[in-house]
C-alpha cells in the first residue's frame, strides 16, 4: 500500500513540474532573450502613445500568464532632452485577450543594487 502511495504521489509531482509552465500565475523566463518580430511588434503597440522618453527593447525577459499575457522586456531608455544619459529600465506590458496592449509598469534598473560583493 505505501507502495502505491509513494508512486502516486511522484507521478503527481512528475505531472505537476511538467505542466506547471502552462498554470496562470507564474513568470516564465523567456528561452532566448532575442528581440523576435512578434516581441517588436507588441512592445510597439505598447508604447505607441508614450512620449517624452525613448525606449529601445534590448531583451525579451519573460512572460506571465494572467487572463490575457503579461511581458517584462529590458529596455534601453533615453530621456527626449538634449545630451540626456542612456539608462535601463524594465518594462511590463500587459496583453489583454483581444489583443490589445497597454504599459502595467516601468521599473528603472539599478545593477547597483544588484551587486552585495564587499557588504556585510
Amino acid at each position: 500500500m505505501k507502495k502505491l502511495l509513494v508512486l502516486s504521489l511522484s507521478l503527481l509531482l512528475i505531472c505537476t513540474c511538467a505542466f506547471s509552465e502552462s498554470l496562470t500565475g507564474g513568470w516564465i523566463p523567456s528561452a532566448s532573450p532575442e528581440i523576435t518580430e512578434e516581441a517588436k511588434s507588441l512592445f510597439d503597440k505598447g508604447l505607441e502613445d508614450l512620449l517624452g522618453v525613448s525606449y529601445v527593447p534590448v531583451a525579451y525577459l519573460g512572460s506571465q500568464l494572467v487572463s490575457g499575457h503579461n511581458h517584462a522586456f529590458l529596455v534601453q531608455a533615453t530621456l527626449i532632452y538634449p545630451d540626456a544619459a542612456p539608462y535601463y529600465a524594465v518594462i511590463y506590458l500587459y496583453e489583454d485577450l483581444s489583443g490589445n496592449v497597454s504599459i502595467l509598469n516601468i521599473a528603472p534598473f539599478d545593477i547597483g543594487s544588484l551587486c552585495t560583493y564587499g557588504e556585510e
